[in-house]
């Protein structure tokens, strides 16, 4: 085999690997945010998210892809892992699809769609266009990768020793590690299954020593997501345990069927075409992991917690559902940041309720827990929006993109009212380093205005969470903000008078007149957020 024949092969194995994932990578966008939903809505049942997963993987072209999806939903918390494990099995299954399209050899139109893929991306003006442009650009340069490979293969034929090797192998372990070394060297079991493919179409894959290829190219498949959850978090890496356990499990099964029975010769029989052959193979594997593992589900993740065991974080200015070190789908990213914002705006209101206790109580014993979670709301605002500045450089859908830029702003209000917040606390401590004390009226005015910015609060977070308000219940929204207005105007011309009347003193007056405005203010601040989840 000369140097060319190595440049080909190298050459076509880039191509392909390149076409999968470009096709792979069009797929998901022109499906948009719908895989998202389909996942995030249909994996309550383990059967009904086996089945999803299979779906999603077959269209995405990728069980890593579909993987670290599932491990972007563990970590926004919309999904468990007994959830997962239904959706990564069924992922195995769906990656099979490659192999199938790799049989049925469609290298003789490679060239047409490579050109009217290009032709669509280049010219197309819609996204849509483009990005269907983008999966048949990447399916005809997946087959041209195909024929060139197995054209660079041809040569080996008159290779003796290769041939010897080859033609006489039987080791089920030699298969095994050679499998796995193959797969975890290039990065996709769908690549590695191919080229045995590209041999057995030239007659130089015996279908004994591929089955346990096989094996060993599904446990290397695992090194992707592995390596992907290495400086993730720990349910990501459960996710991943279950990735390997499914493929490792497999692999023990597999092995042991083509030793002890003559399942592959069989196969042989039933299917003369080698390239469906291997297919096959590869097909069973997936089919009967799943038929053992799936009824296992509860076993497997438990399992996964002896061999990833909880960690305790004693740190609470941390990013409890989004992992910067996790790279999936924008929308999925996006479902994390939804829960940390969430998660902050929880956060903020537990603030505004304790130090509203405090002011109204005239005491001091939530100063310090509020400070504590002050001090994680800045680091929330800091972290989440870095990360959206990163997030928002790369590829998204309209949709994604206006989300994006809600996040951000609502960021800042969530930001400003938790700091309004904490002055309340600082000026119940002011009250009670100087024994201000405030009338009955004045606390019951108070307690009006702050009754009605914590209603206001709650059903903008709310609706943010959702991004559903009508422009009905803005307005209704917006009607609580003037309700808050006029009742602190009409509250400080009323302290005026207490103060004239000799009720309230001017220095509990000047304390009383900015605890309002923390509280208006507060108002203002959440409207806004309301603003930000109007669909426009």
């Amino acid at each position: 085999m000369s140097a060319a024949n190595i440049i080909s092969l190298l050459g076509g194995l880039g191509a392909f690997l390149f076409g999968m994932k470009y096709m792979g990578d069009g797929l998901e966008m022109a499906a948009g945010n719908r895989m998202k939903d389909l996942l995030e809505t249909l994996t309550r049942n383990r059967i009904l998210g086996f089945l999803l997963g299979t779906f999603v993987t077959v269209v995405i072209q990728s069980s890593s892809a579909t993987t670290v999806m599932v491990m972007g939903f563990i970590n926004a918390g919309i999904m468990d892992l007994a959830q997962a494990t239904g959706v990564i099995f069924g992922a195995n299954i769906g990656t099979t699809i490659t192999s199938v399209l790799i049989a049925l050899d469609a290298s003789g139109i490679a060239p047409f769609c490579i050109f009217l893929g290009a032709f669509l991306m280049l010219y197309a003006k819609k996204k849509q266009h483009q990005h269907i442009g983008q999966v048949i650009l990447g399916f005809g340069l997946l087959f041209q990768g195909l024929h060139t490979m197995s054209g660079a293969m041809k040569p080996l034929k008159d290779v003796l020793w290769f041939q010897d090797f080859i033609m006489n192998a039987r080791n089920p372990l030699l298969g095994l590690a050679v499998g796995a070394a193959l797969c975890a060297v290039i990065q996709s079991s769908s690549a590695a299954v191919g080229i045995l493919q590209a041999l057995a179409m030239q007659g130089m894959m015996p279908l004994y020593f591929a089955s346990f290829l096989i094996c060993g190219i599904n446990i290397g498949s695992a090194m992707p997501t592995i390596l992907a959850s290495m400086n993730a978090r720990n349910n990501a890496k459960r996710a991943a345990m279950i990735y390997l356990i499914y493929n490792v499990v497999g692999a023990v099964l597999m092995t042991l069927v083509t030793l002890v029975t003559p399942y592959t010769q069989f196969i042989a029989r039933i299917i003369p075409d080698p390239a469906f052959q291997v297919s096959m193979i590869h097909i069973l594997f997936k089919v009967v992991s799943a038929a053992v593992l799936l009824p296992c589900t509860g076993l497997v993740v438990k399992l996964t917690y002896k061999l990833v065991p909880k960690q305790v974080h004693e740190d609470a200015a941390r990013l409890e559902f989004l992992d910067v070190n996790l790279v999936g789908a924008p929308s999925v990213t996006l479902l994390q940041i939804r829960s940390e914002v969430d998660r902050m705006a929880k956060l903020v209101r537990e603030n505004i309720i304790m130090g509203m206790d405090d002011v109204l109580g005239h005491k001091t014993e939530n100063a310090q827990t509020m400070r504590d979670n002050e001090s994680v709301i800045d680091f929330l605002t800091d972290a989440i929006s870095d990360f959206l500045v990163k997030l928002n450089v790369q590829e998204l859908s309209g949709q994604d993109a206006r989300y994006v830029r809600r996040v951000y702003q609502a960021l800042t209000d969530l930001e400003r009212i938790g700091d309004y917040a904490e002055k309340l606390m600082k000026l119940t401590e002011r009250s009670n380093d100087e024994n201000l004390i405030y009338s009955e009226s004045a606390r019951k005015e108070m307690t009006e205005i702050y009754d009605n910015a914590l209603r206001l609060y709650d059903q903008a977070a709310e609706r943010f969470y959702h991004q559903d308000a009508s422009l009905e219940e803005l307005k209704k929204l917006a009607k609580i903000q003037r309700d808050i207005r006029k009742l602190t105007s009409q509250s400080q011309l009323n302290h005026m008078d207490r103060m004239r009347s000799g009720e309230c003193s001017t220095e509990a007056g000047i304390v009383f007149g900015e605890l309002l405005n923390c509280l208006n203010r507060i108002g203002g601040h959440a409207i806004n957020i309301a603003e930000a989840s109007v669909e426009n």
